[in-house]
């Protein structure tokens, strides 16, 4: 069967073997008025229509069908919700476009699903604006941190921020102008699309407009004297992490993250995390790109979660705990790196084991110990060997002298494809 060219179609390999077909509704802030005649047809059919209380409050006494409210948690009780109704029709209302940061893609990992979207609030703020969508980063708050921000912040950048509830506009002033971007414009849309919207706008600094709960945020990033800001590309400056001591150096992490050859979606066990950095900058190399650092100390482990969210990847996880043992039971990776605790027994052999085919493992080997561990191990599994010596040109009394930092033996290694 053909559905007309509105209707997006979505299957997964992963949906329960018994599913059936919902479909799923988009509405706006323009409540019915604003859905097309396939969508009210849909909504009318059905025997029950699922949503939250604010969506669900914008039909019409006339759609008969029994209304669901959403239980939370919401994701573990989607199985149970579509066994209950499975065998009548089903309608699920979702606020604008459905596979747009929405339950539309949600539920198609438990069932297939027909989507009959409305305009996105992206879209909406745009159209106001007269922005590219295409050129505009655009970050989730909804049940997400505000932090995620951090990573797209550059002078001149358009970005909008999909928010949690009224207190998300404040909130990201707040971080702007912590960031020294506290003369960004803002605009605040509020119920953009329906019949009671709104537009505030302001900078950043003193930000301070009262604003309803359905909000879109505009920023336009304009970076003051002195701010600080962070290139996408790996190799930050040292003093942009908090840290003790424990951190790879900028250059060498430069030439770490380049041989872990990060992709979008793949997953990263940063094995002795350290300061994050690796973690950190794999993550900033795309958005869909995760993390697991494993950092046995307590206040590392810590600061790790301070780096993350300051650098706006607050989605790294940490494991503390020692490798080997707290690597047990972990997804996956993609690439394993080994920057602490080379030489405990079993963490290579550990890392190798775990990772998935194709992937890479980055050794990093600063003591003659870990550097003849490391040799035999590439003498078994073959690899790239090399050596990184960096010096940095560094006062001495009236006089510049270079400095040389600790050298590094890197060792990478790819698993074959089965």
């Amino acid at each position: 069967m053909r559905w007309p060219s509105h209707v997006a179609w979505i299957s997964t390999t992963r949906r329960l073997t018994s599913s059936f077909v919902v479909t799923v509704v988009g509405i706006g802030a323009d409540g019915w008025a604003g859905l097309t005649d396939p969508a009210r047809d849909a909504l009318a059919r059905a025997d029950v229509v699922v949503g939250g209380a604010r969506q669900l409050g914008l039909l019409p006494d006339d759609v008969k069908a029994e209304q669901v409210e959403w239980p939370s948690p919401l994701l573990p009780a989607i199985p149970g919700l579509l066994d209950t109704h499975r065998g009548r029709e089903v309608c699920v209302l979702a606020s604008g476009d459905p596979t747009f940061y929405g339950i539309g893609t949600t539920l198609s990992r438990f069932t297939e699903v027909r989507v009959l979207p409305h305009p996105s609030s992206a879209s909406l703020a745009c159209a106001r604006l007269g922005w590219a969508l295409e050129d505009v980063e655009i970050i989730s708050a909804v049940a997400r941190p505000v932090a995620r921000l951090h990573a797209v912040v550059h002078p001149g950048a358009r970005v909008l921020v999909l928010s949690e509830d009224a207190s998300t506009p404040a909130a990201v002033a707040s971080l702007l102008t912590a960031r020294g971007f506290g003369e960004s414009v803002m605009t605040v849309l509020t119920d953009v699309g329906g019949p009671g919207e709104r537009v505030d706008t302001g900078i950043a600094d003193g930000w301070s407009a009262e604003v309803g709960a359905l909000n879109v945020v505009a920023v336009e990033c304009v970076a003051s004297v002195g701010a600080r800001r962070l290139a996408t590309a790996p190799g930050l400056p040292d003093d942009t992490y908090e840290h003790d001591g424990q951190i790879t150096k900028r250059e060498i992490r430069a030439v770490t993250i380049a041989a872990l050859a990060p992709e979008p979606g793949q997953l990263l066990w940063d094995v002795g995390g350290g300061s994050g950095s690796i973690g950190i900058e794999w993550m900033r190399s795309h958005p869909s790109c995760r993390a697991i650092a494993i950092e046995p100390n307590e206040d590392r482990a810590a600061r790790i979660a301070r780096n993350a969210s300051r650098l706006g990847v607050p989605a790294l996880r940490v494991v503390p705990g020692f490798a080997p043992d707290a690597l047990a039971d972990l997804p996956e990776p993609d690439a394993v790196f080994i920057g602490g605790g080379v030489t405990v027994e079993g963490v290579i052999a550990a890392g190798w084991a775990a990772l998935k085919p194709g992937g890479r493992l980055v050794v990093n080997a600063v003591t003659l110990e870990s550097e003849a561990l490391v040799t035999r191990w590439r003498a078994d599994l073959g690899g790239e060997l090399i050596r990184l010596a960096i010096s940095r040109a560094a006062p001495l009394g009236g006089f510049t002298a270079w400095r040389p930092m600790l050298p590094v033996t890197q060792w990478t290694v790819q698993k074959e494809d089965t």
